[in-house]
This record gives structure tokens, sequence and C-alpha cells, in this order.
């Protein structure tokens, strides 16, 4: 894991967030298109210089906002606490995946794929955005497995697993968000049916 974050960092990263958090909100508001980067600043309570300093673009600080929901360092280490030092490498992901996959989380990736969709300029984006929500479950992985299995195969194992729930951000598979009812929609399986599926797969066997 990284180490401890002193109070310097953890004002660069509400300063990042809330910047990035006010790009977010007016994407969804006006549209990619709709605003620039004064608005951001505005919003934020911050200046132009300020923003330059994080961001490269509104693009990136959009971006950065769809997985700030994510958990902090301290509940990583809480969990890794709980858990048996001989947890199998698919059981600590599967941990993970109920600890870090929220309701809210999924909602922010899916709003941030849809306006993808919507805005060519978000598209080079997407893949940063899907690797930064995996590598962050892949440290703790690779931090409790402390080099008991070959180099590599905890970069194939959560690449397995993160990559299927793209189709679920891309709307392609009906499954239901944490949080939502079979009433709205009927046919959907829930996510949890969904989780326990993949982890099936992924220990017995396709």
């Amino acid at each position: 894991m990284n180490h401890k974050p002193t109070l310097r960092d953890r004002k660069k990263e509400a300063t990042a967030c809330a910047l990035a958090e006010a790009a977010f909100e007016l994407a969804l508001e006006r549209g990619l298109d709709g605003f620039v980067v004064d608005d951001v600043v505005q919003r934020a309570g911050y200046s132009k210089r300020t923003f330059a300093n994080y961001f490269s673009c509104k693009e990136e600080a959009v971006a950065t906002a769809a997985v700030t929901v994510s958990k902090g360092d301290d509940e990583y280490e809480e969990l890794i606490a709980g858990l048996p030092q001989d947890t199998a490498p698919l059981d600590i992901l599967y941990h993970l995946m109920k600890m870090q996959i929220t309701a809210g989380f999924l909602r922010r990736l899916r709003q941030f794929v849809s306006l993808s969709g919507r805005y060519p300029t978000l598209e080079p984006y997407i893949l940063s955005v899907f690797r930064r929500v995996q590598m962050s479950a892949q440290e703790v992985l690779e931090h409790f497995a402390k080099g008991r299995y070959p180099e590599g195969y905890t970069h194939l194992l959560a690449g397995a697993v993160y990559g299927a729930f793209v189709p679920i951000l891309e709307g392609s598979l009906n499954v239901l968000l944490p949080g939502e009812t079979e009433s709205e929609n009927a046919e959907a399986i829930t996510f949890d049916q969904y989780l326990n599926s993949i982890f099936a797969y992924l220990r017995k066997g396709f």
C-alpha cells in the first residue's frame, strides 16, 4: 500500500476533488460543450491557475470525478486486517468488489460512460477511468499476497474481474445496481447475482 497521506496530501486531494466534482456537475447539467474552465473554478471556489495545477483540461477533470467516490486507504487497510492470512486472492477480490462497487460508484461511472458516448473528447479517458478503479484493487491484492504468487498473477486476476463490469457500465447487460429494486426492471438480475456468477465462473471454470 502507499504511504499514509500527510495533511498536505489530503488538502491537495480535497482541492482536486472539488474541482473535478464541479466539472462533473456542470457536464451533467449543461453538457460538455455548455461550460468552460472559468465556470468550473467559479463553482468550486478556486482560481484558474489552481485548476491548471491539477488538470490539463475540463475533460480530465470530469473523468477524475468519475472515480472520486471510491474507498480510501484506511478502509482497505481495515478490510485486509480482518481477513485470514491464507485468504485466496480471488476471495480478496470478492470482498474488495463488495466494498468498492456501491450504488453511487456504479451510477457515477455509468453517467461518465453516457457522457462519453455523447462527447467524443471524453472517450480517450474511459480506459484511464477503468484502469484507476482496477489499480486501486490490484494494489491491495498485491500487498496482501506479499509475493506468494507468480509475477503477473494479480494483474491477470484483477483484469478478469474488473473487465467483467464494463458491460454493466455500458448498459449492455440488464443488471440492477445496488439499491435498485426488481419493480424498476422485472427482467433484470440483481448486482449480487451477477457478482456471484462472475466469481463462480472464475472459481470453477467456464
